[in-house]
């Protein structure tokens, strides 16, 4: 029998408990048009967090987090270790909250049978069994909900297919690379056809064509009713799904709202843009005269010029002119915009 990590372990663990905790929920045959009529209750929020906390021992994993999230796309950023994944389990009720509250569909989550067969959970860990098939493993993972044989065929081969695993779904997992293993993770989790699906850091191990393949079933199980909650701590893998974005930070939210809105916040942040040239001490004297730029220093090698500004957009708009008329001969440009610690760190102080 192969050995497999804690982690996977755990993972694993929270995927079938989710399973058979949605089958004691069918065997009591309530539809999902019955429960979402009687969920529903008026509330018009999907999630609601009040004073939410979750801590291991001494360390805080979660403090005070209160949030309310509608219904639709709504990406949760922030840094790792922020906190997302806490939050994601209390939500899916893996987790019961040290203190405070949280409720799912006016529901709480935490050993609530009903909301079982209504949420779908992408973990970001590895959870798969590496010598079953992708379509046995999905397969497997319906039947423990609760769909019958033919049923659950049927959906886990719809699922892999939507995630693009036509081909290979008959594969043993073993063999997938990391990216295709995700893919059969996300299928699993939109199998059974929830009302929310919680994805934690979806996208992370998909190359570029990957990555749009799986946008685009988001956005399908959008239109079709389906509200995501999808994690990311890079703000622009979201900015293409969709305009609500929630922030958090040492396990506190720090901000919430659209994206033009979060992007002129995190736009005050200064960023250090490093520009490798022929000409480094010409072009920084042509750059301190663009509104924004704070400093401009060259490296030892005398071939890279570091320029701080606060309004990017604006140098970016205007280099490529400067560089032109002074031959500037610039041969690579790399931004630490991506470090969002850093720019979480700058908010908070």
């Amino acid at each position: 029998m192969a050995l497999r990590s804690a982690s996977q372990h755990s993972c694993q663990s929270t995927i079938l408990d989710l399973c058979h905790r949605r089958l004691c929920w069918r065997r009591v045959r309530l539809t999902h048009a019955q429960s979402a009529q009687d969920g529903g209750g008026g509330v018009s929020f999907l999630i609601e967090a009040r004073d939410l906390g979750r801590w291991y021992g001494e360390v805080v994993g979660l403090a005070d987090l209160s949030v309310v999230i509608q219904p639709g796309i709504t990406g949760l950023v922030g840094p790792n270790g922020s906190g997302k994944s806490t939050f994601m389990k209390l939500i899916v009720g893996e987790l019961r909250p040290s203190r405070g509250s949280v409720r799912v569909m006016g529901r709480t989550p935490f050993a609530n049978r009903e909301l079982y067969s209504l949420l779908g959970f992408c973990p970001q860990q590895d959870a798969l069994y590496d010598h079953l098939s992708a379509h046995a493993f999905v397969s497997h993972l319906l039947r423990i909900s609760g769909f019958s044989k033919s049923e659950s065929q049927r959906r886990a081969e719809r699922a892999l297919k939507r995630v693009g695993l036509t081909e290979a779904m008959h594969r043993k997992c073993g063999t997938y690379s990391k990216g295709m293993r995700q893919r059969v993770r996300i299928a699993q989790a939109i199998a059974h056809d929830p009302k929310l699906i919680v994805f934690d850091e979806p996208l992370g191990g998909l190359d570029p064509l990957a990555r749009q393949q799986v946008r685009g079933v988001f956005k399908e199980l959008a239109a079709e009713g389906c509200s995501l909650l999808v994690s990311s701590h890079v703000l622009h893998e979201l900015q293409s799904l969709t305009d609500r974005i929630v922030l958090i930070h040492r396990g506190r939210l720090l901000a919430q709202g659209c994206v033009r809105d979060i992007r002129s916040l995190l736009s005050k942040h200064p960023r250090r843009i490093s520009i490798a040239c022929e000409a480094p001490t010409d072009l920084a004297i042509e750059l301190l005269r663009i509104s924004g730029v704070r400093s401009a220093s060259i490296a030892d090698d005398d071939r890279t010029l570091t320029v701080e500004t606060r309004r990017a957009a604006r140098l970016f708009d205007e280099l490529p002119a400067i560089a032109s008329r002074m031959k500037a001969g610039i041969t690579s440009l790399n931004s630490d915009d991506e470090n969002l610690e850093a720019v979480f760190d700058f908010l908070v102080d």
